[in-house]
């Protein structure tokens, strides 16, 4: 008899654990916090303004009935609807034959006459123009399908498309077409914008201020590398082949920078060799939005170009000046970083500043990335402009007459050191201003003028205030305060915001934790890690409110703790912090995550680390991995999605810059491999599962299949979810959310989840 005691007492726990099943309804629950749902519990919040010449602006508002379109004038501090939605929504019904809720339009952007009695929007698969006042609309012609992605000039008259490799101009008015190039050929064409990951038919182009001339290149991917997939599908399967150069190739993207003269069809060609396709922000050539190209400036008559070329590892940058009509190029200063040159934080932030002959200029000096001021005639520095512990991250208007430079900025006020705050200064360095004081992440648009600007601030767990202000800072109207009472009357609770030690045990790192709504402080909760390794972001991502970020609240739901932390190596911090592990990418800052976790969970007796989870997505999904065989005795379960897992198989430009050139060794050894996964998939012990798009063109399937090869020679269990026919962003459907969900409650929670549920389906009403 005793001795069957001691075998129940031996097998009870387990026996009990594996018992526990998840219903439906727990998964509903969780669902009812993904961001479908919650977002429309939030009304009022964050004004993104579109601004019209004069400085009115219109934007979308969230209402409890639905979306309205408001126009705000801020010379006169009014606000009103833009037009007369009731009576727009009724004249719209009435030729589409179908019924129309006034507070839930079918489009979502609008365009405005220059005298705003007219509206027109895409809908129905159709454009429309109305009278502002409702009392009619009727079908327009539909834009041809070059102009879907064109590039209109400043002057509204022309807009440049790319047709057959080649640049063409279309009159807007006439509907005439112009080529402009005739060279073009296949992988030889103007304006491409299809180097690796990305792939656009929108051109890259910058039209001078009078309209007049372009600024573009001519992309040579002759005899550059391809990238192969095959689709999924009955029959013989289509193949995709594109140019896809890699780290180490000899021969990779490059372009040679034109300027073209519209009025004559004139190409001038600037005189310098074919320049690397790179930018001084990003792995693309071009990085801040459709139609537009930061690193390339021109002088306000046309007749100079400013342009920043970059090297093939991201280490020097020069600036140059050419002359539009001869081709001529001056080199004016170039830069250069031990480890990576950046000229900013998501935006260019060097001007050209013609009228003064003078260039602004970022760096970090050694650390801190602030604002100089240079001669343009010789290159040499005049003043710095900022200074101190903190940096500059966008530069969002310079004030040539005034000399005055407006800002944001990071880490200067007290508090999260992420906090966006919005200053301005002169260009002699006196003056620094902040124009938005408030503690909390502030979202800020200038008007055309820069006499005003939306500010739109917020923190992760207080909802968002958009004020309009004046460049002074002074209030002048308020717009949108937010409302979640709908949000919180579901029980939804917002993350809580943590700081641990990073790795040095004296660094500050940022993060939040979520735990369930019926958050027990007496239970032993899972914890699991949601990782974004950098160095292009971090796993927290903005620190501006939002109701949900991707599954973390979710996943919670479920019986969970869930935390993502910054952690080194991500960016809007000091150089040395940012480049933590420059030329080891393998390091993911998971020394950083794990103390962060043994940290929270001496803090917090609630956290179970002897079940630690961790899962991420792309640059995450590397990240999941490398964690569970950099320290398989540490995290127990992992999901990794899309997972740059060997960057030799990733675009070039991304991994030489983070990584470092490629460099061959005589022994065979590299460079990458202290990046390469595969190379310790060997350790696995705990439970993997591995996902991928099958038809991904950022990160190629083949980044996973070489780790599941290892896997497999080394005789280790894991689990593989290709999925057929998906690209890159696979990572929020349903099904691969719900499979995620199954995997952690199964295998770290210990209890068997609900089978088959359905993701996506309209919640159940909340009790």
């Amino acid at each position: 008899m005793r001795r069957l005691v001691l075998i129940l007492v031996s097998l009870g726990p387990s026996t009990l654990l594996a018992q526990r099943t998840l219903s439906p309804a727990d998964y509903a629950r969780a669902e009812r916090l993904m961001t479908y749902n919650t977002t429309q519990l939030v009304s009022g919040g964050a004004v993104s303004p579109t601004w019209l010449p004069d400085d009115r602006f219109w934007y979308r508002n969230a209402t409890r009935e639905g979306f309205e379109f408001m126009l705000v004038d801020p010379v006169r501090k009014t606000r009103q609807r833009v037009f007369d939605q009731a009576r727009l929504a009724a004249a719209l019904a009435r030729v589409v034959d179908t019924t129309v809720d006034p507070m839930r339009l079918p489009f979502a952007r609008i365009e405005l006459s220059p005298d705003l009695a007219f509206v027109t929007f895409e809908a129905r698969r159709r454009r429309w123009i109305c009278d502002v006042s409702g009392a009619s609309c009727e079908a327009v012609p539909a834009l041809p399908p070059a102009l879907r992605n064109s590039v209109t000039s400043p002057d509204g008259r022309r807009a440049v498309f790319i047709r057959a490799y080649n640049l063409w101009v279309r009159d807007l008015a006439t509907g005439q077409e112009t080529e402009l190039t005739t060279d073009g050929v296949k992988d030889y064409g103007y304006a491409t914008d299809n180097a690796g990951w990305t792939m656009s038919d929108r051109p890259i182009v910058l039209w001078s201020p009078d309209s007049r001339k372009i600024a573009t290149y001519q992309q040579d991917q002759r005899n550059v590398g391809e990238m192969y997939l095959v689709e999924s599908k009955l029959g013989h399967p289509a193949l995709k082949a594109w140019k896809y150069p890699l780290p180490g190739d000899s021969i990779i993207t490059m372009i040679e920078r034109v300027i073209i003269e519209v009025e004559g069809r004139r190409v001038v060609r600037l005189a310098m060799p074919p320049d690397q396709h790179r930018s001084t922000t990003c792995d693309d050539v071009a990085c801040e939005g459709a139609g537009e190209w930061g690193d390339v400036q021109w002088s306000p008559d046309g007749s100079r170009l400013a342009f920043v070329s970059t090297s093939r590892d991201h280490k020097r940058a020069w600036l140059r000046l050419a002359d539009a009509a001869t081709g001529a190029v001056r080199e004016v200063m170039q830069d250069s970083s031990a480890t990576f040159f950046e000229s900013g934080f998501d935006r260019v932030n060097w001007k050209y500043l013609p009228a003064s002959n003078e260039v602004l200029w970022y760096w970090h000096r050694p650390e801190w990335g602030h604002l100089y001021l240079y001669d343009l005639a010789t290159g040499r520095l005049k003043n710095q402009i900022t200074g101190g512990e903190w940096s500059v991250l966008q530069v969002l208007r310079v004030d040539e007459k005034e000399r005055v430079i407006y800002f944001l900025g990071a880490g200067r006020e007290p508090g999260d050191p992420y906090f966006r705050h919005f200053y301005r200064v002169k260009f002699d360095g006196t003056g620094l201003k902040p124009l938005a004081p408030e503690d909390a992440d502030h979202q800020i648009s200038v008007s055309p003028s820069g006499r005003f600007f939306v500010d739109a601030y917020s923190r992760p767990e207080v909802p968002p205030l958009s004020m309009l202000r004046d460049a002074q800072g002074k209030d002048v109207l308020t717009l949108e305060k937010a409302d979640i009472s709908r949000l919180v009357a579901t029980g939804w609770k917002p993350p809580m915001p943590v700081t641990v030690k990073a790795r040095d045990g004296k660094t500050d790192l940022y993060g939040l934790l979520f735990r369930p709504t019926n958050f027990d402080s007496t239970t032993k909760y899972p914890i699991i890690n949601r990782i974004y390794p950098g160095p292009q972001t971090g796993s927290v991502g903005s620190r501006s409110f939002a109701a949900a970020r991707g599954d973390a609240q979710s996943i919670a739901e479920l019986g969970f703790v869930v935390v993502s932390i910054d952690a080194m190596g991500t960016p809007m911090r000091s150089r040395s912090f940012h480049a933590a592990y420059y030329g080891n990418m393998g390091d993911n800052g998971l020394p950083d995550q794990v103390t962060g976790m043994k940290q929270l969970g001496t803090r917090y007796s609630w956290i179970d680390l002897d079940r630690a989870g961790i899962y991420g997505h792309s640059g995450g999904g590397y990240a999941t991995a490398a964690a569970m065989f950099q320290y398989p005795d540490f995290f127990k379960v992992g999901v990794s999605q899309a997972g740059n897992h060997d960057n030799r198989e990733y675009e070039d430009d991304w991994a030489e810059k983070w990584q470092g050139l490629l460099v061959r060794n005589p022994d065979g050894t590299t460079n990458y491999d202290n990046q390469a996964n595969q190379l310790q998939a060997k350790n696995l012990k705990g439970k993997l599962l591995i996902a991928h798009g099958t038809m991904d063109s950022n990160v190629p399937p083949y980044n996973t299949r070489l780790v599941v090869d290892e896997l497999i020679k080394a005789n280790k269990d894991f689990d593989l979810l290709m999925l057929p026919n998906r690209t890159h962003g696979f990572g929020n459907e349903p099904y691969m959310v719900r499979r995620r969900w199954d995997y952690f409650v199964r295998n770290l929670l210990g209890a068997e989840p609900p089978r088959d549920y359905k993701m996506g389906a309209p919640p159940a009403p909340i009790p």
